[in-house]
């Protein structure tokens, strides 16, 4: 099987594990923000009322939690536009422009920044919630469940360590995943810049080639009246 189509099937192939893992940062982190009545644990902080043993929150800004959902969705976009345009272009048998390819390059690129983005924002916003846990629990984990909060919060702290995992663990899966896409993006580009440069060099060579023989029939003809001049002298 040639370079590109192998290229092209692990591209469909990372694509459609991208899709997947994009589910896995868009329903836990939806699912959170509707648990805390659309508020967003990550980078919240607050003090342990030590007269009602419950948690006074300083809630941090939703921009956090917005910010990974609206990754999710880009990479859920993404995906599902590039399984479906090299899906055709595979079953034609055709070869993506260089635009297109291009392309590739580009929204590989940016996957990869904004992946990487909402996963360090999960993760250091978690660890700074989970820091504000310890204080009053033995882990973060059995924190989940207990009734910390004002009843009028209306926040359900259940399945928030849960929720947070998976949407940690589907964050730094797309972010790797997202790089290898990018360098099989950057490989075909490469690839058909090499190829473009290589037929444009053989067509000048070409070129150059029948210029050279016309010159010479050319040079032929005109010396060939002053030859038999040059006999019957």
């Amino acid at each position: 099987m040639a370079l590109s189509n192998v290229l092209i099937l692990s591209q469909i192939a990372g694509h459609i594990v991208v899709f997947i893992l994009s589910l896995c940062i868009v329903v836990p982190m939806l699912c959170h923000v509707r648990d805390f009545n659309g508020h967003c644990l990550l980078f919240t902080i607050g003090d342990w009322n030590e007269d009602t043993g419950l948690f006074d929150i300083k809630w941090a800004s939703k921009f956090y939690c917005n910010f990974t959902i609206i990754t999710g969705f880009f990479l859920m976009f993404v995906s599902t536009v590039e399984i479906y345009r090299m899906t055709r272009l595979q079953l034609k048998k055709l070869d993506s422009s260089f635009l297109g390819l291009f392309l590739d390059a580009v929204l590989g690129f940016l996957s990869c920044l904004m992946a990487f983005g909402a996963a360090i924002m999960i993760t250091l916003g978690f660890i700074t919630w989970c820091s504000q846990m310890t204080l009053r629990f033995p882990s973060c984990e059995v924190a989940a469940g207990q009734n910390f909060t004002k009843e009028q919060d209306h926040i359900n702290t259940t399945g928030y360590h849960f929720e947070m995992g998976i949407a940690q663990f589907g964050a730094w899966s797309s972010f790797a995943a997202s790089v290898g896409l990018t360098v099989f993006a950057m490989l075909k580009l490469v690839s058909d810049h090499q190829l473009r440069n290589m037929k444009a060099s053989m067509y000048l060579e070409r070129q150059r080639l029948v210029n050279d023989d016309s010159f010479r029939d050319e040079s032929g003809i005109s010396d060939a009246p002053n030859a038999q001049n040059n006999s019957q002298d």
